[in-house]
């Protein structure tokens, strides 16, 4: 069993996951809205991979501890430009970056090593997370925000495809 801070500490977690995949499915409805189905596709492959996510967190708390639910905050529906999008994107992965380490950091302090270990995936998941969204940023600032650059990172960032992991769910 986790410690009553651990589980309270996860269950803000898998909270923040669910807020998570709520944020890129807002902004895959506003890239659809404004004609950029290419970038809807790549953010809601982004919600997908939020909400698997969530569910290890989940199916981890139902064998440690006990699942506390809240209210899912509403995310932000519209941006200035995809530029600012996917600025947005990279701070919100630096935010999920700067939880999980706390959590480790508490792991390590409630010496709950089944736990520490559990979050080393998500630890290795928000470098490759916070590379591909720096990417696109550099992408977007050379391609630039409309016109024929905007056009081919759409294509590109269409070709993005979800598929969850062999270990998805433990």
């Amino acid at each position: 069993m986790a410690s009553d801070k651990m589980n309270k500490a996860l269950n803000a977690q898998l909270n923040f996951e669910y807020y998570s995949a709520y944020v890129y499915l807002a902004m895959a409805a506003h890239a659809d809205n404004i004609g950029l189905k290419g970038i809807s596709s790549w953010f809601d492959a982004q919600y997908q991979e939020e909400m698997m996510h969530a569910t290890k967190f989940l199916h981890y708390i139902m064998d440690r501890g006990v699942v506390e639910l809240e209210t899912i905050e509403k995310p932000r529906k519209e941006y200035k430009d995809v530029l600012e999008m996917f600025e947005v994107t990279l701070e919100h992965e630096q935010e999920v970056t700067a939880k999980i380490n706390d959590l480790a950091t508490l792991a390590i302090e409630e010496k709950d090593h089944a736990t520490n270990s559990f979050l080393q995936w998500f630890i290795n998941e928000q470098v490759e997370e916070e590379a591909t969204v720096k990417e696109i940023l550099d992408k977007l600032k050379l391609a630039g925000t409309t016109g024929p650059g905007l056009f081919m990172v759409n294509n590109e960032l269409g070709a993005r495809t979800f598929a969850p992991p062999a270990d998805a769910t433990e």
